[in-house]
């Protein structure tokens, strides 16, 4: 009778870890969410600013409300089911797409002068590059929790109570920004 209750309280000790260790992802994905919402929230601003500058430069802006509106989509996807890796995958890609957007924006309003000095583009872009940071921390503290968590899932003999109580994996969240990855090209005229 002993050995059944140690085996007993011994599966759902594992079984609690299991859903600790979900719920501590999850927790950090809402981090995500938070950051990334004032992220999109701070764009309309910004190209609303911008289009004061720049109207000839329509294509940008709209590519920059289209990769907005693609990654709110991809936002609430992931939110509804974080971990989830289909839903990850397309909200990493969706942010990466944003990312290359705004990036082509600001290298285009390095031509406009009066927009570069503009106090209110200066607040959006210094209010942007913080949000950036935060999003950065976030997505770190929420690619730890599901190391942890799938780490968790996937040992003896967790995984067969993970396999029993479906838990299954959570996926990692993967922003590029390309600009930081890429070696700097220097040349001497």
């Amino acid at each position: 009778m002993g050995v059944i209750v140690a085996l007993v309280f011994f599966v759902f000790s594992i079984y609690n870890g299991l859903v600790l260790a979900r719920n501590q992802y999850k927790n950090a994905f809402a981090q995500i969410d938070v950051q990334l919402t004032r992220r999109h929230d701070l764009i309309p601003n910004l190209v609303e600013t911008a289009k004061g500058y720049m109207g000839h430069e329509r294509e940008t802006l709209e590519a920059v409300v289209q990769a907005r509106n693609a990654a709110v989509s991809g936002l609430k996807a992931a939110a509804a089911d974080p971990g989830n890796p289909d839903a990850m995958q397309e909200l990493g890609g969706a942010e990466n797409q944003l990312t290359q957007t705004l990036g082509r924006l600001f290298a285009l309003s390095e031509s406009y002068p009066d927009l570069k000095a503009s106090q209110n583009m200066m607040q959006l872009s210094e209010e942007l590059a913080s949000t950036e940071n935060r999003v950065a921390f976030a997505r770190q503290a929420y690619n730890d929790a599901v190391m942890a968590y799938n780490n968790k899932r996937e040992v003896v003999p967790n995984n067969f109570i993970a396999g029993m109580f479906n838990f299954g994996p959570a996926q990692l969240l993967q922003i590029e920004d390309k600009s930081v990855r890429e070696v700097p090209k220097v040349t001497f005229g």
